[in-house]
């Protein structure tokens, strides 16, 4: 028995156990009560809507489920973001489904909502995947609108991109299941094609109290953007339908004719399981986050026959660089080694830090998966770049602005996993979100800050201590203990994959054994969108 991997398996299963309540809990969005509400008036669910479009048994990964976790406290919450996205396939068809959760606060949009649609529709164009939406929202929530309104990425930019999607020929479908109000109205007659469900749904610029108080005219919803009306009036709408489950239909029937799509031609072989069980992950990453460990103990339990083919596996060894396969799919993986290594250059390096023989050679290796067009995947345990006299004479800053320039020129899909830490600069050179990766998700042992909890709460103490001692206070030990376990506790917080995942820094959290399905429903959406610019890594330091 090793006693050891157990105490790393307990842990890991008791996090992942503590995501899949804290998903059961997002899944009822506004809760038990409203959902009932929301049935009683014939209505299927966001969530349900979604379930009966998508092809059963299909895979599917959901995006953005812990949007909005923990804000807006004093609004009441926003589970979810008020609306469900889900990347999935309609008639065989890979696409992406935004549905709005009327269960939230009837479906209104708050900033992290407008964030999350955005996420979706960014999706859809860097993948040229067919887009569908289910509308059912109350529109921007007023209380907050100037968080949600005016700026480049806020309500407006959804419209925009209905335009610029229709130019490149992305596919837009919409279902017009509930209200659909004000500036939102645009966004359902802005698709390819609109339905409309009979009773339920409603499109209008301005509600009927809003039209009473604007210009005096007395009229009810349904006559003035009722199903009838815009079928058989004013034609804004294409389809009529009397239940949600018919609409529902129609759009499968019209991604059943839908032609065919370019393919980019990423190398597939035949998916095989790892040879190394995948549960034994669970198993593999030290419950004590300081410890070291071998990162190929997981990355061998990820790729297909467990093979993976070392870059340079002799130099620069605290990133691994390989190509493998991921559910046939070929793949460039870089990953931080966490185990102490020894380079014959330098002596003894520290795992889970970038020096200058790792970052040069990862540089290389994605130039290299640039030009063979390989996807890569980037595997995060990293506290940052080494620093030090040493280091900096060394070179270390030119070392890692060449790797950051080859990985942010990548024209190659790009797919990142926070396996464990994600600090600082070594974010940035691993592919975090600022670089664009097609699909960025985490393990529930993640944590994403620009430095560790322990070094940010002394560093950000021995500012707040100089602080008081300027000010002429005097600090006693009891007081300064006090003070670091206040600031601690604080960013401890801030490191929590959860706290990410609200914001949308990352797509999902997720079951470490969910981690080959993301990265190959990645590639395979990847693989509609032709690669259409060259790979030019400009001026690097050499």
């Amino acid at each position: 028995m090793n006693v050891e991997f157990n105490r790393n398996e307990d842990h890991l299963k008791q996090l992942t156990y503590q995501l899949r309540k804290k998903l059961e809990k997002v899944a009822l969005g506004g809760g038990e009560k409203r959902i009932a509400a929301h049935k009683a008036k014939g209505k299927l669910t966001a969530r349900e809507r979604i379930d009966y479009l998508l092809d059963k048994g299909a895979a599917q990964v959901e995006i953005g489920a812990f949007a909005g976790e923990g804000m807006y406290p004093d609004e009441g919450g926003c589970p979810s973001g008020g609306v469900v996205v889900v990347l999935g396939y309609v008639q065989g068809r890979q696409c992406v489904v935004v549905a709005n959760d009327a269960t939230v606060k009837a479906g209104a949009w708050f900033p992290i909502t407008a964030k999350k649609n955005l996420r979706a529709q960014e999706i859809s164009i860097e993948n040229k995947l067919p887009i569908i939406y289910l509308v059912d929202s109350a529109g921007v929530y007023l209380p907050m609108q100037d968080e949600i309104f005016p700026d480049k990425e806020h309500f407006g930019r959804i419209f925009r991109n209905n335009a610029v999607m229709s130019s490149m020929g992305i596919v837009q479908i919409s279902a017009i299941m509930g209200p659909c109000v004000a500036g939102g109205a645009y966004l359902p007659i802005m698709s390819d094609e609109a339905m409309i469900v009979s009773g339920t749904g409603s499109v209008f610029l301005a509600g009927s109290y809003l039209v009473k108080s604007a210009i005096g005219e007395t009229i009810d919803n349904e006559a003035l953007g009722g199903a009838a009306m815009h079928s058989e009036v004013s034609g804004v709408t294409d389809y009529k339908f009397d239940t949600d489950e018919e609409a529902l239909d129609h759009i499968r029937n019209i991604f059943d004719k839908l032609g065919a799509q370019p393919s980019v031609g990423f190398s597939r072989a035949t998916p095989a399981a790892p040879k190394l069980d995948p549960s034994e992950l669970y198993g593999q990453l030290p419950s004590d986050r300081a410890k070291p460990y071998d990162m190929m103990e997981i990355i061998n339990r990820l790729v297909d026959n467990s093979e993976f083919e070392p870059y340079k596996d002799l130099y620069g060894q605290t990133l691994i660089c390989g190509l493998a396969r991921i559910d046939g799919w070929a793949v460039g993986i870089v990953a931080n080694q966490r185990k102490i290594v020894k380079s014959k250059k330098t002596g003894m390096q520290m795992g889970g830090v970038i020096y200058s023989d790792s970052a040069d050679k990862a540089a290389r290796f994605i130039m290299n998966c640039n030009q063979k067009r390989i996807p890569l995947v980037f595997l995060h345990d990293v506290s940052g770049f080494m620093v030090g006299s040493q280091s900096e004479q060394g070179g270390i800053i030119k070392d890692g602005a060449k790797m950051v320039n080859a990985m942010a020129n990548s024209v190659v899909p790009k797919f990142t996993v926070i396996v464990g830490n994600s600090y600082g600069a070594g974010n940035y050179a691993m592919c975090g979100k600022a670089y664009d990766p097609r699909l960025i998700v985490a393990w529930p042992s993640a944590q994403l800050a620009v430095m560790s909890g322990a070094a940010a709460a002394n560093t950000l103490l021995q500012i707040q201590v100089a602080s008081l001692k300027a000010k002429g206070e005097v600090i006693t030990p009891q007081a300064e203990k006090e003070l670091l376990d206040r600031i601690k506790a604080r960013y401890e917080e801030q490191l929590s994959p959860y706290y990410a995942a609200a914001r949308l820094w990352v797509d999902a959290v997720i079951d470490p054994l969910e981690t080959r399905k993301v990265i190959s429903e990645g590639i395979s959406a990847a693989n509609h969108a032709p690669i259409e610019k060259a790979y030019n890594v400009g001026v690097i330091q050499v």
